[in-house]
This record gives C-alpha cells, structure tokens and sequence, in this order.
C-alpha cells in the first residue's frame, strides 16, 4: 500500500496542482541470505549535532538510513537522469560550496528556462525541520522529493520512464537492491533514498561550533558584541543551535498581501493553511552558513547581510501578521551594531560542511 504520509502530504509552491504517482511500496527482505542486502546493522551513522541530546536524528520508521540508501541518494541527486531531459539534476540548484544554494534569487535553471517564484533554499540540518518549501507544503523529505521532479518549470520527469531508464542501468540494480533488498525499482524507493541522502546533511562545524566546545580560537569582540544583539533581538526566531526555530513568521517584507495569483504563492504560509494569520509567514531560515547562500528571503528580494540587516534596522513593514518580536519600523541599530551583527552571522559559516 501507499505510504499513508506521503497520501497526506499538500505539495507547496507551483507543484500543488500535479498529480502525485507514486510506485507501490515493497515490504525489505529482511530475511534474505544475500550478502550485498544491507542488514540492521549497517543503519547509516549520522554526525549528530554537539548541542542536540538525542543519539540520532530523526527520520522516520518506514525509512531508517542506512549506508547503501545514503549513498544511493547520493548518487540519485547529483544524477541528470532524474530530468526529463537528463540534464538537470537536484545539484544543478543545490550546490554544496553554497551550502546547497545556488546564488541566484530566482533560478532559471531548470527544464522549461523560465525564472522560478520563490528562491532556492539552502540545504542542510533537514532532520529537525518539520516542514518543507518556504510555506511548508511539504510535510516531509520524502513527499518533497516529488515537486521538483513532477513540476515543468524544474525537473519535468515521467516517474514511469525514471523508473525504466534507473531499471537499465545495472549500477543502479545493484544499488537499490543494497539498499531496499528487493530487485524492484519504483517511485518510493527513489523518494527514500533521497530523503536519506538529505538528512545527512548537517551543519554543525562553524568556528562558532568550535568555540562553543572549546575547540577553537575565540571569538574577537566584535564578534561576541555581535552575538549579544543577537541574543537579544533575533534569538526568539532564530534558536541558539539550529538557529532557526523551524516555524513560520512575518518578518515585515510586505505590508499587504492581496495578490492571490500562482495559487496565492504570495500570501505565504496561508496559502497552505487557509487561516488568515498565516499571511505573510515565511519560515525561519537559519542563520548558519549566510555567507555562502545569498540572495535572501523566500523570493531572494535582499543581495546581501547588509541588506538583511537594514532591512531589520529600518525597514519593518506593518501588517496584521507581523511578528510580535519585530518592532514596526525596525531595530534602529546604529553602525557600530550593524558591524557587530554582521561579524557574529560570519562566525556561523560552516566551510567544513561545503568542502568535504
């Protein structure tokens, strides 16, 4: 039977409207005397964040990483046979010495040319989110899988002929059954595999990360006058840790939100509840590796951290959504604050995690 979450899961941006087509899901072999089938034992190791109490990241019961199914997703993302051209694959926008982003406010990448609605996000700490898509439309990673891949302006792929192209190439056999222990290949085996390779992705090894364990030089002055602004302005949203608090909020972009085009793209978060206090909230990014994954916001409308932060100081919209923590107006943070916060944002870029 189908996977119950991924019945449930509401598509977000421009790929609500396509049809889900799901393969069947296969039960894993688990008795099987095949060598090369993974056993429980080879569940993959995550680097679990040094500030987390947990052992493991969460992931879900029906798809518990392991090695093979990490590596196959692997191979599944940086793979242009995932397009219906065969040229783009999900690196082609989510590079890693840009921490999975990819420059640009609104991508033009993919398979139709035409720029995107909303800006590439960053990929990274995955496991802790609880929704997905700026909005959070997707309820998890592997429903996410399906928008880009389905929709015509990115992927554009037929998952029957995906499935007949990966079933030809003997490699891939080998791969799927490693990691699922069954000889058939389809549409969930893709999504999970996926969805293993992306929790992976975590980002725990800033010099900030470092100082906090004693393990590397300190931070200068400026930069922990900066992480005091933080504390005090930017903590409540952006949680020490994650720094994110993987919700939603209207951080004073727009002032109104009257324009219910593209499936009321541009209402944010209320496009995917309906309910009128979700207009204009976008979910918190995190401030980890800014440095490498400009422009910013949901529609990549800032081109710098300078730009943020003037936004932050001044430039607060009002609305009836606003967040409670955000004054109408902003901050008002003078130069040297300015300086300060832009010095601590700097201390949080992990280039461990975009080189390795």
């Amino acid at each position: 039977m189908l996977s119950s979450e991924l019945i449930s899961c509401f598509f977000s941006t421009h790929a609500k409207r396509l049809k889900l087509h799901l393969g069947f899901i296969l039960l894993l072999c688990a008795c099987s005397t095949d060598p090369e089938i993974v056993r429980p034992s080879d569940k993959y190791s995550f680097d679990v964040p040094y500030f987390e109490t947990g052992t493991n990241v969460p992931q879900p019961a029906h798809n518990q990483a392991t090695k093979a199914g990490v590596e196959l997703g692997k191979k599944l993302f940086f793979d242009p046979i995932l397009s219906g051209n065969d040229q783009i694959s999900c690196a082609t926008c989510h590079l890693q010495k840009l921490a999975f982003s990819d420059s640009v406010a609104l991508t033009n990448k993919g398979i139709s040319g035409k720029p995107l609605l909303r800006n590439t996000p960053a990929l990274f700490n995955l496991a802790w989110a609880t929704g997905y898509f700026h909005d959070g439309g997707a309820k998890n990673l592997e429903s996410q899988v399906f928008a880009p891949l389905l929709h015509e302006d990115e992927m554009k792929e037929n998952l029957d002929e995906l499935v007949k192209e990966l079933s030809g190439i003997e490699e891939y056999k080998i791969m799927f059954k490693n990691a699922f222990g069954t000889d058939s290949i389809n549409t969930s085996f893709i999504a999970w595999a996926i969805a293993q390779y992306e929790r992976s992705l975590i980002s725990a090894s800033s010099r900030y990360d470092h100082w906090k364990q004693n393990k590397g030089e300190k931070l200068s002055q400026l930069e922990i006058s900066g992480m005091l602004i933080y504390q005090e302005k930017c903590q409540k949203c952006h949680q020490e840790g994650f720094f994110t608090d993987y919700s939603y909020h209207n951080n004073g972009l727009d002032s109104t939100f009257t324009d219910m085009s593209h499936e009321r793209l541009y209402t944010g978060r209320y496009r995917i509840t309906d309910n009128i206090e979700d207009l204009g909230k976008y979910k918190t990014p995190s401030l980890r590796n800014l440095s490498f994954s400009a422009p910013y916001m949901h529609d990549g409308r800032m081109a710098s951290l300078e730009d943020v932060i003037a936004h932050y100081s001044s430039g607060i919209k009002h609305s009836a959504t606003l967040s409670k923590d955000l004054p109408s107006g902003g901050f008002k943070f003078s130069d040297e604050n300015k300086k300060a916060l832009l010095a601590f944002l700097k201390t949080l870029d992990d280039y461990d995690f975009t080189t390795r």
